[in-house]
């Protein structure tokens, strides 16, 4: 961090600085986080959502809010409290052939995040500009490798470069709320009105959570706040935890706002005409003669700025995933090339490319209960986090949306070896 930041917070800390604005200089983390919440797999996701089931899922998209928010809050505490983060809490009281393997799921989850993120941007830059979709990936490349010199100028500069990115991804969206149709008494209905009317829904809702709770999210916001300003006394300790549930609770809330009104835009413009909209390059060029133009360009827009500002976050995980589990770092522009592998892959093979960003969603979600399980162990434990472990009710909570996606996860496992499930079809 630059001199001044860490100035800022230090007076914040000591109390000589007072007001709304003592938020500012520990803003970063959540919002960097953040972005990991509303890349091109939530495009993918939650367009589908809307046009096949109008506003009827968007309750997966709260509750996987409502996760991913308690979920960051005890990343954040973990690298608050411990001055470590939780891969490398992993490999310090784990045993260390269950290191290496979640060593491995992770990099397969940064793999998966990499291919949503390269496609969206590539698919976004490809229908803006007209250029094929391998050539809108190597641009994306190019962009995100400029982006991540950055991060050698400090904290600050990157953040404020992802934090411009997410506003252009939130202006995009409530400019399409205002152009859509969209029946708000609907929307406060299904917020809270639970349901999975067929096997492709559960399908769905599974993708869902898997592109809002992120297992690289989970690792990374705990190593963005082990460092940033270290405590000298435990009041201070816990004004810095304060502020940041504070921030996590704004950036998320900012996050899933974003998520519900892509379903809501795309229930608004695909649900009762175009309900077999699948594909984000349909929903383009659908786009266009409904709602005109306009609305069609705001949407490849956010695309694109969510697609790069997630490809440099990725990045920044992996390497941290690496260096806490097996201990060595890699350049980042080796780190890059190889997560951006599969991708290029996919797209050569003329792989469809929205399906595949849904199942890279599937297997972020099959991934994240490894994360999940060592996050709530660690900040259950006495010997990790002393007298901020988790009190009951947040154990218990924290407990709760573990085995909500596990059980998520397993239903889509049996739907797709065909077992049947009481009340819904076989995939």
């Amino acid at each position: 961090m630059s001199d001044s930041t860490t100035l800022a917070m230090r007076d914040v800390l000591e109390g000589r600085r007072t007001g709304w604005s003592v938020l500012l200089p520990f803003a970063g983390p959540a919002v960097v986080v953040s972005v990991a919440y509303m890349d091109p797999g939530n495009f993918a996701t939650n367009i589908q959502a809307g046009a096949r089931y109008g506003y009827g899922l968007l309750w997966v998209v709260l509750l996987a809010n409502v996760i991913a928010m308690l979920f960051q809050a005890l990343s954040a505490k973990l690298g608050i409290v411990t001055g470590r983060n939780l891969a490398e809490l992993c490999r310090d009281y784990l045993p260390t052939p269950l290191v290496y393997v979640m060593w491995a799921v992770s990099e397969v989850a940064a793999m998966a995040t990499d291919l949503a993120e390269f496609l969206g941007g590539a698919i976004g830059l490809s229908l803006l500009f007209h250029m094929p979709l391998l050539i809108g990936m190597i641009v994306t490349a190019v962009i995100t490798y400029g982006l991540l010199f950055f991060e050698k100028a400090g904290y600050r500069p990157l953040e404020l470069i992802i934090g411009a990115l997410v506003g252009i991804i939130g202006l995009s969206y409530l400019a399409e709320l205002f152009i859509a149709p969209v029946t708000w008494s609907q929307v406060g209905l299904h917020m809270f009105k639970p349901e999975l009317p067929d096997a492709q829904a559960v399908t769905i809702a599974v993708g869902i959570i898997g592109a809002t709770v992120m297992p690289h999210a989970l690792f990374l916001h705990s190593g963005l706040t082990q460092g940033r300003l270290p405590p000298q006394t435990e009041a201070e300790r816990k004004r810095l935890l304060t502020f940041s549930n504070v921030e996590v609770i704004i950036a998320l809330t900012i996050a899933g706002m974003i998520n519900m009104a892509m379903v809501i835009m795309a229930s608004g413009a695909f649900h009762s005409g175009h309900p077999e909209v699948a594909e984000i390059e349909t929903a383009y060029h659908t786009l266009a003669p409904l709602l005109g133009i306009a609305a069609a360009g705001i949407f490849l827009l956010s695309l694109i700025a969510s697609g790069i500002s997630s490809s440099v976050v990725g990045t920044m995980a992996g390497q941290m995933i690496m260096q806490g589990f097996v201990g060595f770092r890699i350049p980042l522009w080796l780190r890059r090339a190889i997560t951006m592998v599969p991708s290029f892959i996919v797209v050569w093979l003329g792989v469809n490319a929205t399906q595949a960003l849904i199942m890279s969603q599937v297997v972020l979600s099959l991934a994240l209960p490894f994360p999940m399980a060592a996050l709530v162990w660690f900040t259950c434990r006495t010997e990790v986090m002393g007298s901020y472990k988790n009190r009951t009710l947040i154990k218990f909570a924290a407990i709760f949306a573990a085995v909500a996606v596990l059980s998520l996860n397993a239903v889509l496992l049996l739907q797709t070896f065909g077992v049947d499930i009481p009340g819904l079809p076989s995939a």
